[in-house]
């Protein structure tokens, strides 16, 4: 994952993270709905980057777990309430125009792009000559 439960309480209080993820009122927080968000969030970043990078990242870049806390705050939000505060989706909206921007080229993350994939024409060999063939352009004049 990108980012956990201590990052996300840096930018929420932990009351908060309760209310959007314990819906049995056990007053704690429900470790697996937070997994489930930062696991979407994660997804999401991935979908965006994995053109450009190797994903998932073995070392997460700084501007990634950024995003990530972002956008898994607001999924956890979005599961919970049906008007999701302004902050949060301002928030979230910046980290899909900052992930478009990797994706583009525009913005570095600070990690060596993927290879880039083959680029040979025809995309298959063949041990065959000119010579091997069973219709040659002669043959096939008539038709």
């Amino acid at each position: 994952m990108y980012c956990t439960l201590t990052d996300i309480k840096k930018l929420l209080p932990e009351e908060t993270v309760i209310q959007l993820t314990d819906d049995e009122g056990l007053d704690a927080v429900n470790q697996a709905r937070l997994d489930e968000s930062i696991s979407q969030a994660d997804a999401e970043i991935d979908s965006y980057c994995g053109g450009r990078y190797a994903v998932p990242f073995t070392t997460v870049p700084d501007i990634v777990k950024k995003i990530s806390i972002d956008i898994a705050i607001y999924n956890l939000y979005s599961r919970k309430v049906e008007e999701i505060p302004e902050t949060r989706a301002d928030r979230y909206k910046n980290a899909i125009r900052q992930l478009e921007g990797i994706t583009k080229g525009l913005i570095s993350i600070g990690e060596a792009e993927a290879p880039p994939a083959s680029t040979s024409e025809g995309g298959a060999g063949t041990n065959k000559t000119e010579s091997d063939r069973t219709f040659t352009k002669d043959k096939l004049n008539g038709f």
